[in-house]
């Protein structure tokens, strides 16, 4: 089992939640102000028999006019038609803006050949269209041309991968555990989405429930400490993919 980060860039976001292309070089975050930095990373894993995408970035094109995400994935040495499963956290926009692509002025299914996993809640809500930080034309379009599963709860998706049902950085947010191949990756999304979140304890006010995402990534990075798991940080600056020790109440990522 081989883990690839899909690597979207850094970008800004202010009150009117759209994010703008941050490069740290040449761009001074202080011309921004009252904005959020982030980081976003999607991944791609390579099994024996399925290729897996976690979550899957803004969408945002490159020069050429291609998906970044898809072209990460063909540097990867994979055709992204070739994806046989997209795991979805959370459906807020720079989580799943690219479940689509746009050609010649019309929305296509990124992944077609894909099954799409997704809490029932999340994408019940998301197709409601009560928040800016869902694009529910995603949703629409996505109906009828994918393979789309709904499920709820927690439970076992297929051997070796389980999803969890979390609800602290929004009400339907889900995680995944893959326990395949001897490896053990786990998946936070947003509610372990950077190793410092989960070194510095705090209460983010972007959470649903703060106080219930801070508890969470600390029972996270524990269980992943204790058992061995290796997490993959979605919106981490530098180390995507890690592995946490913890001692004496502190936590520490190394990566991998």
């Amino acid at each position: 089992m081989k883990v690839f980060p899909l690597n979207e860039g850094s970008y800004s976001v202010d009150a009117s939640k759209k994010f703008i292309p941050f490069n740290p070089l040449v761009d001074n975050f202080r011309e921004r102000p009252g904005s959020l930095f982030i980081h976003v990373n999607p991944f791609l894993m390579e099994t024996s028999d399925e290729l897996i995408v976690l979550d899957t970035g803004l969408g945002y094109k490159d020069t050429r006019d291609e998906l970044i995400i898809h072209q990460h994935i063909r540097n990867a040495g994979f055709d992204p038609a070739d994806v046989s499963l997209v795991l979805l956290s959370h459906l807020h926009y720079d989580h799943s803006g690219g479940l689509v692509v746009e050609r010649n002025g019309r929305l296509e299914p990124s992944f077609p050949g894909a099954r799409h996993v997704v809490q029932k809640g999340e994408w019940e809500f998301g197709l409601s269209g009560k928040s800016s930080s869902y694009h529910k034309e995603i949703f629409e379009d996505l109906q009828g041309k994918v393979e789309l599963e709904l499920v709820e709860g927690s439970g076992v998706l297929q051997p070796g991968i389980r999803f969890e049902l979390s609800g602290g950085h929004c009400p339907f947010h889900q995680v995944f555990w893959l326990d395949m191949e001897g490896e053990k990756y786990f998946f936070g999304g947003d509610e372990l989405p950077e190793p410092e979140q989960l070194i510095r304890k705090f209460i983010a006010k972007y959470d649903y429930d703060g106080r219930k995402s801070m508890q969470l990534r600390e029972e996270y990075g524990k269980i992943a400490a204790a058992e061995g798991w290796t997490c993959l940080f979605y919106h981490a600056k530098s180390v995507c993919v890690g592995k946490v020790a913890y001692q004496d109440d502190h936590f520490k990522v190394d990566a991998v």
